[in-house]
């Protein structure tokens, strides 16, 4: 979503500043050992919320003592920082990130980060259920995330408005939570049929560009 790394972005909105990343004795761990942690948060945070996501869990799944983690990490919040981090990385290398023409909308940018979602999931479901459940929880560092996350979306529409493609009074944040939380929804109703779901998708924006289009 994003050209900034997740945890700079959240460092953004914290008092904790760049001490949102793994600690050097994690770093100075062999891959093998990094990634049964990677794969651990993955199976807690694709069947749980940040929320409710168990740290006893995730510790016992990788194999590791509790004493350990807390060698590797501050808390639940750099581990799941980590995890989104890693995650985006393993995203660029799944699919090579579209150059979208300069000109083009808003709209036109939801639809296609959409559309690379969909593809995602397709090869890693896991990594959409986490999304998913990123998106249902309301915990105050989940909504702070989502915030900075979605940033870049937040400055598309502003600059559409200076470019007279959308009407100055129109609320930034009002249709970037209609279209979320639609989109949200609707994934769940359509049974995870992507045809059915991106049309859903196109129809919702078809609708919002025409009441709020410049003519």
């Amino acid at each position: 979503m994003t050209h900034l790394s997740y945890r700079i972005i959240y460092a953004m909105l914290s008092s904790r500043g760049d001490d949102i990343v793994p600690k050097d004795t994690f770093k100075n761990l062999n891959e093998d050992k990094k990634q049964r942690i990677f794969n651990a948060a993955i199976q807690e945070f694709s069947t749980s919320s940040f929320s409710d996501a168990s740290i006893n869990q995730i510790i016992k799944a990788a194999g590791i003592p509790r004493g350990s983690f807390y060698q590797y990490f501050n808390d639940k919040e750099d581990l799941y920082l980590y995890m989104i981090e890693e995650i985006s990385n393993q995203k660029k290398k799944i699919i090579p990130e579209k150059v979208l023409n300069p000109d083009v909308d808003f709209f036109e940018t939801f639809l296609q980060k959409t559309k690379d979602s969909l593809e995602l999931g397709r090869t890693k479901p896991e990594y959409t259920k986490i999304g998913m459940l990123m998106q249902m929880d309301n915990c105050e560092f989940i909504a702070k995330f989502r915030t900075a996350s979605i940033e870049k979306y937040r400055k598309q529409l502003e600059y559409d408005k200076e470019r007279g493609l959308i009407r100055q009074e129109v609320n930034t944040d009002v249709i970037l939570n209609m279209l979320f939380s639609y989109t949200l929804e609707e994934y769940f109703k359509s049974g995870f049929n992507e045809n059915e779901y991106l049309n859903k998708v196109k129809d919702a924006i078809s609708i919002i560009k025409k009441g709020i289009k410049d003519n």
